[in-house]
């Protein structure tokens, strides 16, 4: 099975989607990552979706990525006396403390000493999505007396946003630290780090991690956009959450942001998801909004990685008809010339190690003639995400003896990942590459590829070898080692 596109889907699974029927239709439709939401279902369903998803991988014979999302500490107020909760009105005044004694009209409890450790007088608390918000007048270790600047129905368990300060959580709770170790023994490929707002966040979670599985950033918090660069150089990717940002920034500073989010992964050759809301109408209609078109196509021409479905095909009516819409929109993109203008245009020019040099060079090589695909061997996916990032006109065909790196690359943009045979010589790498082009439909026996892998064999980090191939095997027998 081969994908039409470059960049990668991907779907989250959910009540509406939690069957080898439907998992597999998404599959085939287009997903080439499953994300699995830790805020929701036990450990339990989420082991029987992980099962399903390797069994289809086993059925289909393509690796498939499985992304474990982690919850992160949950801001909430607790509970009111009135179960419909309250009114609050603008210019009233609201109190927020630590007090457990049911709210009112004036007063909740926030079960969070380290949010009133934080505030400072003129922060902001947001309320339910931002719905409500209140601005800070005075403030001490366990209150908050606010007033309120946007007025609406307070209710019980409502979540809050601080999004003035930095708060004094760590980005693990104790339940996501449960999750992470579970999801690491389980299997998945990548994990999702939420409420990240500073480098040390993240450093955290990949020393739980180990190595089993990758470290993704979700960059949703202003105090993770002020401190990307350094979260970026410690993650193996990001996602741009847009929910969140949306909420505790001004929502008209997040398309900028997200270009700038995009392009900093792209330059560092990491991938990178665009997140949230980019079918939302697909919840509950089998058609999208133009507007939802016109995003998902932003993000493809901002040259993201990946794009991603939450509740439309985690709980939506229309799951298969969401990652086949994304679909036919990515294979629309990508066939416009415009897309290649704005994808090269946007190119960095990073030749600082030999391996940079060599992806550069089999980019050119593969653009000024006529070459079917780059073929990268690779041991940890590290070439291919310095491929990646030239992002090519020619396919990217990723051959690792190694399983695991097969599906984190599915992250990837433009990979067709392959698990292959471990190599000890070239002439057989070389092999694996042509048989691999042809197997898939990217060349035919007359065609000719790029081959780039590193000798010693087996060993991250030695890309340095670039080598074009015929794909008729008689002339790669007959070459010289």
């Amino acid at each position: 099975m081969r994908r039409l596109r470059n960049v990668k889907i991907v779907a989250t699974l959910g009540p509406a989607s939690n069957d080898y029927k439907m998992i597999r239709a998404l599959f085939e439709a287009g997903a080439d990552v499953f994300r699995l939401n830790m805020s929701h279902g036990t450990h339990d369903d989420i082991r029987a979706r992980h099962t399903i998803i390797r069994q289809v991988e086993a059925d289909t014979g393509r690796p498939i990525a499985i992304l474990a999302d982690l919850q992160g500490p949950k801001l909430r107020v607790g509970a009111f006396a009135n179960p419909a909760g309250e009114e609050l009105v603008e210019g009233a005044a609201f109190r927020m403390d630590l007090d457990a004694a049911p709210g009112d009209i004036n007063r909740v409890q926030l079960p969070h000493p380290e949010i009133f450790a934080a505030l400072e007088p003129g922060s902001s608390l947001l309320v339910n999505d931002g719905k409500i918000r209140l601005r800070v007048d005075t403030c001490g270790k366990d209150f908050a007396n606010c007033t309120v600047t946007v007025g609406g129905t307070i209710s019980n368990r409502k979540g809050v946003n601080v999004p003035d300060v930095v708060l004094p959580l760590a980005a693990l709770s104790d339940k996501d630290r449960k999750d992470l170790e579970f999801a690491c023994e389980l299997g998945v490929d990548w994990l999702a780090l939420s409420f990240v707002q500073r480098p040390e966040d993240v450093i955290e979670a990949r020393e739980l991690a180990k190595g089993r599985a990758a470290v993704l950033s979700k960059i949703e918090k202003p105090a993770a956009v002020k401190a990307y660069d350094a979260i970026l150089a410690v993650s193996d990717g990001i996602m741009v959450a847009r929910g969140d940002l949306g909420v505790e920034l001004p929502v008209y500073s997040v398309p900028p942001i997200q270009k700038r989010l995009v392009r900093g992964a792209r330059a560092a050759a990491k991938p990178v998801i665009v997140a949230t809301q980019m079918l939302e109408s697909m919840i509950e209609s089998p058609m999208p909004t133009r507007a939802e078109v016109s995003d998902v196509a932003t993000a493809i021409y901002e040259g993201a990685d990946a794009i991603m479905l939450s509740a439309e095909s985690a709980a939506g009516r229309y799951p298969i008809e969401a990652v086949t819409t994304m679909n036919n929109v990515a294979i629309s993109v990508e066939s416009d010339s415009t897309y290649r203008q704005v994808i090269e245009a946007s190119r960095t020019v990073n030749r600082a190690t030999v391996a940079d040099a060599i992806v550069a060079a089999a980019r050119e090589i593969s653009e000024a003639t006529d070459i079917k695909a780059i073929c990268c061997f690779s041991q940890s996916g590290t070439t291919v995400s310095l491929v990646a990032r030239e992002r090519p006109r020619v396919p990217i065909i990723a051959l690792t003896p190694l399983v695991e790196t097969a599906r984190r690359m599915c992250l990837t943009w433009g990979a067709h990942c392959v698990v292959t045979e471990e190599q000890d010589r070239f002439k057989g790498a070389v092999i694996s590459a042509v048989r691999a082009a042809r197997t898939y439909g990217f060349a035919t026996e007359t065609d000719q590829i790029v081959l780039t892998a590193g000798v010693p064999f087996n060993v991250q980090g030695t890309t340095n070898i670039l080598r074009v191939a015929p794909c008729d095997e008689r002339l790669v027998y007959k070459a010289p080692e």
